[in-house]
């Protein structure tokens, strides 16, 4: 009786690490717990590691020992797959940007936590890393014109554009965008604007070409996947994905998901309607991006910047020296190149 209850926890057990590490195949990964649990994918790697250690040296009791190495197999298996899908988006990542050339665009994100973030240091970090266009979501139009004016005191001109929702408490009720006038005259649509079609709860902010032939503009940003909002924010990833058409668009934001919870919601092989994510492409897309306050390996990595089939990705940087500067995220900075 006790062995083939041994058996059946090994084998449950056996289904709970795998639905933890390839929750895309089961189709859970937009499900609680599941989606807070697979956020971390680092933390998971490192938990069936020790889970592994644990169980071998529990085997050395004669009572237990098979039970225990069952268990150990079955962990050591799920760390080495955990691993092994981290190298392959990158791993413990990249750090320097190619240099820019005239063809470049620079996209940064950074969920500046409202006030937590001067406008003085994202003004600073956008020219230093001479950004083209700048999302940031968590910012009022306020503190967005004060970045554009701290950049264009340093010799970097941004227009600024924002979409807000008054119904969202502080600072998390606005999402700023800034683009540089080097790619023309834009203007945020009035869908984003009145709030008739955005993300659920936290707005995001779609801004179109008036004048030249730059990329539609999104800056995203999507409801944290709390109990409450699971629904909320399933209808986000999908309203986000639909901005991710066959044009030309590049889309940067926090969406408060992983790759892994954007499972089956690409086309055409995208991450993300047709965008694909530019940190996957280039090296970095396991680090994490939140929360600032633990080794990036070890975090979420939550912010992202996609572009469609028009750009090529050539690096990126999780920018990692601010991880004291008041916000909880990290800035997440992306060169594109025009493909073809």
């Amino acid at each position: 009786m006790l062995r083939l209850l041994g058996i059946l926890v090994t084998v449950l057990c056996a289904i709970a690490a795998a639905v933890l590490t390839f929750p895309g195949f089961f189709r859970v990964e937009r499900f609680f717990p599941i989606a807070q649990i697979i956020s971390f994918r680092g933390v998971l790697a490192l938990a069936f590691a020790a889970a592994a250690l644990l169980l071998l040296l529990l085997s050395i009791a004669r009572p237990i020992r098979a039970f225990a190495l069952a268990l150990a197999v079955v962990a050591g298996v799920a760390a080495v797959a955990n691993i092994a899908v981290l190298s392959a988006r990158g791993g413990l990542g990249t750090d320097p940007l190619p240099a820019k050339t005239d063809s470049s665009i620079r996209v940064m994100t950074w969920n500046t936590a409202g006030p937590a973030t001067s406008p003085e240091t994202i003004a600073k970090i956008a020219v230093a890393m001479d950004a083209d266009i700048v999302a940031l979501p968590e910012t009022t139009i306020e503190t967005g014109a004060a970045v554009a004016v701290a950049m264009r005191d340093l010799g970097h001109r941004m227009w600024a554009h924002h979409a807000e929702d008054p119904s969202t408490e502080w600072d998390a009720g606005s999402t700023t965008l800034l683009i540089s006038p080097e790619l023309g005259d834009y203007a945020v649509i009035e869908s984003s604007l009145d709030g008739t079609s955005n993300t659920s709860t936290v707005p995001s902010a779609v801004a179109m070409p008036v004048s030249g032939d730059g990329p539609i503009v999104v800056a995203a940003h999507a409801v944290a996947p709390r109990p409450s909002y699971m629904q909320s924010w399933r209808d986000d990833l999908q309203w986000l994905s639909d901005q991710c058409g066959d044009g030309n668009v590049i889309m940067a934001g926090d969406f408060n998901a992983t790759v892994d919870h954007m499972t089956g919601l690409g086309i055409d092989g995208g991450t993300l309607g047709h965008c694909s994510d530019a940190a996957v492409e280039t090296g970095n897309g396991a680090l994490g991006t939140w929360s600032a306050q633990y080794p990036a390996i070890l975090g979420a990595p939550i912010d992202h910047v996609m572009a469609t089939k028009q750009w090529r990705a050539t690096g990126s940087l999780v920018l990692r020296a601010l991880d004291d500067s008041g916000s909880d995220h990290r800035p997440l900075i992306v060169q594109y190149e025009p493909a073809g």
